[in-house]
Order: C-alpha cells, then structure tokens, then sequence
C-alpha cells in the first residue's frame, strides 16, 4: 500500500505491507483525508509531539471496513466509517493522556489503516467520504464550541478556516444569529452565501470587536469561536461585551496581536473554555444531527492521493477557503 511519511519536513511516499487486523481492531480502506492546521505544525516541527519521528500524518478520514480482527462487533466488512480524532477517548471526561493521529500514533494518510474498533464511528449515507473526512476535527471542534447555543443567540466566528466556516454553517441550524470576520469582498462574499448575517473586514476595521459591539446595539457576542489566539483574542474580548459571554478557545492560527489587558478580561466576565475538539460520542451525536439537519461540508479542492504534497501546498498557502480533501479511490 502507499504511505507517506515526512522526511526533513518533506512528504515522501512509500510502499508498505498493508496491515493485518488484530483482535477487536478494523481495517479500513481509506477513501479520503482532510488536512487541519495541526498537520502543518506537525510536519514543521511546531506541535507537541509525544511519539517516535517519521509517523503518517494527517487526524481526519473517511474510508470502508475491508477487514475485521477477533471480537469486532460494532463494524463488519463493507461499513462505511471515520474516525474519531481522538482515538482513546470514548466519552465524558478528558482522559488524562490522549494520542494525537502523526504525533503520538501513525495518522491516515494511507491507503489503509488497522485501527481500534472504538475509535472509529458511522459514516452516514448522506455524506461522500470526501465529505466525511472534513469532519472529525474542524466540525466536531465546533460542535462542542457551540455546546448550548440557542435560537436568537449571537455567534461571532474569525476568518473563512475550516473551524470558521462549519462555525458559521452549524451556528445557524441552531438558529442563531451569526457575526463574521474576514480580509476580503470575495470572502465576505462567500459568508454572506452562507448566512452570515453580519460580515466585518478586519483589514478595514483593525478594531473590529467595536464593530460587533455596534452590529449588535452595544451587547457584543453571546458565543466567540476563537481560533485566531495570540493574533485575535483582545479584540474578542471587546466583540465580547460585558454580558458574560462565552469564548470557545480553539487555536492559535493568528499571528502578532495585542496583549491582553487584565481589566478587559475582568470587565468582560467573559467564561472561557479550552476545547480539545470532542469526544467519540460528540462525533457520533453531531452526524446523527447532520442527518436530521444535513449541511455541505464547504471544501476548496479535491487532490488526488498522489499529490498529497500539493495539497498540504495549498493548505500552506492560506489562499484555501473551505477544507483541503486528499482522495484515495
């Protein structure tokens, strides 16, 4: 089977043995992968790492069941199946230690993958596995980001990322009322496409969280999906208000920024939540919601599994809008 593993922060493609399914583990077939931004981090030696070196990369996939192990009986041959983005953590509580896909355990980018029989969940029928594959980190990342939202509700979401854009997608099936900030009239455009009700161009307006507060007649966001960090958050906070809002703290993709000034997070009473995307049953509660209330995945391209290199290119380039898939048909 073809892999790819990095190589002085390269990815090289090789042939390995296709694994054999031991007792309560599944074979998948993988049809299609997604690249999140910790990929890139990965591969650049930027993310924490607690494995060996030299791990196939890449937490997101969607595939078929071609082989069982001893025991299995959530899956058979056939099922159509993603994974969960942590593979040790089934539900409730955060377990103590969890094992990153490419930095704790081989990920998926690779024609086939043995994995635990728990750590994989249903792939609806609604949904292509290219589809699939775009949701076990961005979209289940968001579904518990936006954990008790309700109708009414306003959702302030950053830039057009694969976080941002689910943000935006499943903020109003529940109804709520979306702000959204970006760099561009085409991407405004897009967010206006897909129901924005408020699209704010952060290069015009460096103090955009004033700008919420005016779209919003002074009382700011109820929910922040924060990814930007270090390059956002002091402007979330005033997006933020001081009505007690809630900051869902997801990455750390922006860069610079302003420091944070202690009053401003005191004034806020802003509650703010680390989110570590979800747990098994998080995924499995989100598809059984898409297949209620479906959504198209927005993806920027499609790269076939050969040009995997390309594909984190793109990604690398910022110029994507919606997921990066990587297919393996």
């Amino acid at each position: 089977m073809r892999v790819y593993r990095p190589e002085s922060g390269s990815l090289v493609q090789r042939e390995e043995p296709v694994p054999e399914p031991q007792r309560g583990e599944v074979l998948v077939r993988v049809r299609a992968t997604s690249l999140n931004y910790r990929d890139l981090l990965i591969l650049d030696g930027d993310h924490l790492t607690n494995g060996p070196g030299k791990l196939i990369p890449v937490s997101d996939a969607a595939g078929e069941v071609a082989a069982v192990g001893d025991g299995v009986t959530r899956f058979a041959v056939g099922d159509r199946v993603l994974d969960a983005f942590h593979s040790n953590w089934i539900a409730g509580r955060l377990p103590d230690t969890l094992i990153g896909y490419g930095n704790g355990q081989d990920g998926w980018l690779a024609e086939y993958r043995t994995v635990g029989e728990h750590a994989l969940v249903a792939l609806p029928d609604s949904l292509s596995c290219e589809q699939g594959a775009t949701l076990p980190c961005a979209a289940v990342t968001v579904w518990t980001s936006l954990a008790g939202v309700r109708p009414g509700d306003v959702v302030l979401t950053l830039g057009t990322g694969g976080v941002s854009l689910f943000a935006l997608q499943l903020a109003k099936q529940h109804g709520a009322r979306v702000v959204a900030t970006t760099s561009s009239a085409g991407k405004a455009a897009k967010l206006t496409e897909l129901g924005a009700d408020v699209v704010i161009d952060y290069t015009e307006t460096p103090e955009w969280g004033k700008a919420v507060l005016d779209a919003t007649d002074g009382r700011g966001a109820d929910r922040i999906v924060e990814v930007g960090g270090p390059g956002t958050f002091a402007q979330s906070l005033v997006a933020a208000g001081t009505h007690h809002a809630d900051i869902a703290l997801v990455g750390f993709v922006g860069a610079g920024g302003t420091p944070v000034d202690f009053m401003d997070l005191f004034r806020s009473g802003a509650s703010i939540r680390k989110i570590w995307v979800g747990s098994r049953e998080d995924t499995e509660d989100l598809v059984r919601w898409l297949a209620v209330r479906p959504l198209e995945p927005v993806v920027d391209g499609v790269f076939p599994f050969d040009d995997a290199g390309a594909a984190f290119e793109r990604f690398r380039s910022r110029r994507n809008l919606g997921k990066v898939v990587v297919s393996a048909p």
